[in-house]
């Protein structure tokens, strides 16, 4: 029995800027609804809170795109995604924006009190100014050419060519997206938040959940607080988003960052439901009560948001006060990505399967099945149309639904369409499943949050169910031996009831038609919600002698023929084929020759043979590697984007050829004295050039 008297669930929000897609659903949103409905089930009070994430420069980006408004832009996307998400089935017991005045309303009162206590800091700092369009830019509104890999379309904020993550004055040639000017560096001020105030906490939080939070999680959160956390920015010159709530000069023109403010969302959704329940004050209950659990589901990379950043919030609203105390995540099961097809999902290069198009031509509860038997728990994994049309003819069709069909069919051919007698408890403990066993180890899935393995759970004993009535032959049987038939049709009936319970979280429409085929009114979810668990109703066959079955019998599922998914297939090709001809643009570009030279511009440039004595990554900078070159009797520090390929304790030792007359850079808050010079190869690696050779460290390269 849990701990806890309630349970509030959240799922990430998806940004409204375009349509939610499949590796979405299987990262977040089917994990959540599965895990919530099976709570239902038990009789546990739970509630699942979403939303759309309506601010930021996503937004802004696609609004001025389109030449439309950023209302425009989220208006759409959010009801484009709800849409999608209620067709899925997936159960939100209510669904925000972070646009919405009660939103506003509390994300300002949190940076009050946070201002109020002094926590925040304020910074005056150079940030570019677009003098065309008359304001500052924030870092995805600036473009240049990346100082690592030298792609120059690198956005302020990162590269995506070599995956560095920048600053927009670290950019070379900056441009603003707005104008096509070059940014002028001007001076404005921010408030920041102190992350490092609050690492001793945030350490003690992530260790206090060692054991129960999933391995990714714990390393991602310790890999940021060995690094050391610094001050964050919490606001930014936009202007679309929550005003910061001061009357002062230094506000004006100024919004919360998107950062700060999304998160927050969880709180005043939940807010947004209480008053829907006709009870204000009920979203305390959820999350101020500590008999209350929060569990937070996202995709790996929100872990640090949900581990380390919201909680610092919480931490610093928290600080001081006797009363309005908010609970910290109990769990935060992130996933690692599914990808499509063998590739990751790319909204930006449109590799992907939108939501909403796939249930335009396919059953909702065939792609929740397909995803939970290949969700991303502890690695990537991939969603392929060849997959999904084997499970749903295999595992749903010829197994689950051959079953139900056949038991149904049967009685109402036979026995009358009722429960022609009475099942003992020794007959329903007969079948070969070990009902306790297998309701410990469903539940131990659920809470443990290994989807998969609760989803084989409830198939396996489809197959059981299968094979025994298979083996019983009752068509045969019934001639002979009437009796021993209708213990048979008894036993797999109530079967039939136990796979929709145990099938519910994970296929819940199909469930409600077998619970009305069963001769069932309303939902199975109305049967459970009121403290009743489903537990107690399989360890005995509820179905009793007399039980009328449903006046009608459908195909559970349409098995899919290969001409039902050779349009998608063909589409993948189309998709691949695009995207090698981009490869290949790319190629060709890279073959367009730089300006002409002559011979003593060359000559300028000096290339030395240099020795690497040390190597680390660089903070927060997933693609740098800091490295100590010696050079004949001195010695430099130079950053080269090579951590994809080479680790720091490779490099050491090596001979590299050092661009030694740059003039000095800096990237990261490092000074780079140099670079040094690497070949790429197929899929961007870059590897390093090797002089070899004796007594030739310092020696010029000819």
């Amino acid at each position: 029995m849990s701990e806890f008297s309630r349970t509030l669930v959240t799922s990430a929000l998806p940004y409204a800027n375009g349509p939610v897609h499949l590796g979405h659903l299987a990262g977040v949103y089917l994990p959540a609804d599965m895990y919530v409905r099976y709570k239902r089930l038990k009789g546990e009070d739970v509630i699942h809170i979403g939303g759309s994430d309506e601010h930021g420069v996503p937004i802004t980006l696609t609004a001025e795109k389109e030449g439309i408004s950023p209302k425009d832009v989220v208006d759409r996307y959010h009801t484009m995604n709800l849409d999608a998400f209620t067709k899925c089935g997936i159960s939100f017991d209510y669904y925000g924006r972070t646009s919405s005045p009660l939103h506003h309303e509390t994300a300002q009162d949190f940076f009050r009190e946070i201002e109020q206590k002094g926590i925040f800091r304020k910074k005056s700092e150079k940030q570019f100014f677009d003098p065309k369009a008359g304001r500052f830019l924030s870092d995805r509104y600036v473009t240049g050419t990346c100082p690592i890999c030298s792609n120059p379309e690198a956005n302020g904020d990162q590269c995506e060519q070599c995956g560095t993550h920048l600053s927009p004055v670290e950019l070379i040639n900056p441009k603003s997206k707005l104008s096509d000017a070059t940014p002028e560096l001007r001076e404005t001020m921010h408030w920041y938040f102190p992350l490092g105030r609050f690492q001793p906490a945030l350490e003690a939080f992530v260790n206090s959940h060692e054991e129960d939070w999933r391995q990714n999680v714990v390393n991602y959160s310790r890999t940021w607080l060995r690094q050391g956390l610094s001050d964050r920015a919490i606001t930014r010159d936009l202007n679309w988003g929550i005003a910061v709530p001061l009357d002062s000069d230094d506000a004006a023109g100024k919004v919360l960052y998107v950062w700060f403010d999304a998160v927050l969302g969880y709180i005043s959704f939940t807010k947004e439901w209480a008053e829907k329940q006709g009870d204000a004050e009920r979203w305390k209950t959820y999350w101020q009560d500590p008999g209350s659990r929060l569990v937070n589901f996202i995709g790996k990379d929100n872990v640090v948001f949900h581990t380390l950043m919201f909680p610092a919030i919480l931490l610093a609203w928290n600080e001081g006060r006797r009363t309005g105390i908010y609970n910290l995540a109990d769990n935060v099961p992130a996933s690692e990505f599914m990808n499509f097809e063998g590739r990751k999902f790319s909204k930006s290069r449109n590799y992907a399967v939108y939501l909403g198009e796939f249930l335009e031509k396919f059953p909702a509860d065939t792609l929740r099945y397909s995803i939970a038997m290949n969700y991303p728990e502890s690695k990537d994994t991939d969603f392929s149309w060849t997959d999904y049309q084997n499970r749903t003819n295999g595992e749903l069709a010829d197994t689950l639904g051959n079953f139900i069909k056949r038991s149904v069919d049967f009685t109402r051919a036979r026995f009358d369409a009722v429960v022609p007698v009475e099942c003992t408890t020794e007959e329903w403990a007969s079948l070969g499943i070990d009902w306790p066993e297998t309701l410990r180890q469903l539940d131990e899935a659920f809470e443990q949050f290994h989807f998969r393995e609760a989803v084989s759970i409830g198939m396996d004993v489809a197959r059981s169910a299968n094979r025994f009535l298979t083996g019983s032959e009752p068509w045969k049987v019934i001639k002979s031996d009437p009796e021993a038939a209708a213990k048979t049709m008894a036993l797999s009936l109530n079967l039939c009831h136990a796979l929709s319970l145990l099938l519910y979280p994970v296929i819940p429409e199909t469930c409600n038609r077998i619970h009305s085929m069963l001769g069932f009114e309303g939902t199975l979810e109305e049967q459970f919600v009121r403290g009743r668990s489903m537990v107690d109703v399989l360890l005995a066959s509820p179905l009793k002698k007399g039980h009328r079955i449903g006046e009608k019998s459908e195909i559970l599922f349409v098995k899919l023929d290969d001409s039902d998914i050779e349009p998608e297939l063909r589409k993948i090709e189309k998709l691949l084929q695009q995207a090698e001809r981009k490869e290949a643009s790319a190629v060709e570009a890279e073959m367009v020759f730089k300006p002409e030279i002559t011979f003593d511009d060359f000559l300028k440039v000096d290339l030395r043979v240099a020795k690497v004595l040390a190597a680390e990554k660089v903070k927060k900078a997933g693609k740098l590697l800091k490295l100590q070159l010696q050079v004949g009797a001195s010695t430099r520090q130079v950053l080269a984007g090579i951590a994809k390929n080479y680790k720091p304790e490779e490099m050491v030792g090596k001979n590299v050829v050092l661009v030694a007359n740059l003039a000095p850079r800096k990237i990261r808050d490092e000074v780079s004295e140099g670079m040094i010079l690497a070949v790429e190869g197929d899929g961007g690696d870059l590897f390093v050039i090797e002089p070899s050779g004796t007594e030739i460290n310092g020696k010029q390269v000819q």
